[in-house]
């Protein structure tokens, strides 16, 4: 894996030399193997991004870049130019969230400063040959952080009055929260509706598509 970088300049640099180039070209520096499909490696883009620029975070539930402060996300792109899938940000906290806020939370950290880096995702493109595309370093404007806010808040709300499990992929305007796990097999702690300790699915905050489509609409020029 490549060094951290030290400044915003130097990781938007790495992002930029890395534009235009296939997985398969990415690999091959890394020395890594590509597989056949993402179906048992849905990880394995995010890995390849983060050796050539350097991210240090791994799974921690911190920045990809602390030291600099930015997030590292990926989108995969149609056709279409569209983002093909929801982004997720960060596993959902389910127990101990009384007295949480936003200013405090895991997600408005996340998404304080990030490096979007939009991928091909269609299907048909063989892995190998998919291509990287033009970086973009991104901050919520007041307007756009009210709304994540105004989401985590009533999602958080559920959680805290034991209601998690009603909540639904429908839930929230464009943060939501998702089952996140291996396999159904896989349970966390959790409150039910009367206050009592249950056992359910993890849960992760995604950011719905219709978003990340506006990101790259707005900020994409």
């Amino acid at each position: 894996m490549k060094l951290t970088p030290t400044s915003e300049k130097e990781l938007l640099s790495r992002a930029r030399d890395i534009a235009g180039l296939t997985f398969g070209e990415l690999a091959k520096e890394a020395n890594l193997s590509v597989p056949d499909n993402l179906k048992r490696d849905k990880g394995w883009v995010g890995q390849l991004l983060e050796w050539h620029l350097g991210a240090q975070a791994g799974s921690k539930p911190i920045q990809d870049f602390p030291d600099i402060g930015i997030e590292l996300k990926s989108i995969p792109i149609g056709y279409s130019g569209k983002p093909l899938e929801s982004t997720f940000v960060c596993v959902a906290p389910l127990t101990g969230v009384s007295g949480l806020t936003w200013q405090q939370s895991h997600v408005r950290n996340k998404l304080s400063r990030v490096l979007w880096l939009p991928v091909e995702g269609e299907r048909e493109i063989p892995l190998k040959d998919r291509r990287v595309g033009s970086p973009l370093i991104w901050s919520p404007s007041a307007e756009e952080e009210l709304w994540l806010k105004n989401d985590w808040e009533e999602l958080m709300e559920m959680i805290a009055l034991g209601g998690v499990t009603r909540i639904t992929a429908h839930s929230g305007e464009i943060l939501q929260i998702r089952p996140k796990a291996a396999n159904s097999h896989v349970l966390t702690e959790a409150y039910g509706a009367k206050g009592q300790p249950i056992k359910t699915l993890p849960r992760g905050f995604y950011l719905r598509s219709k978003f990340t489509s506006y990101l790259l609409e707005t900020y994409f020029v």
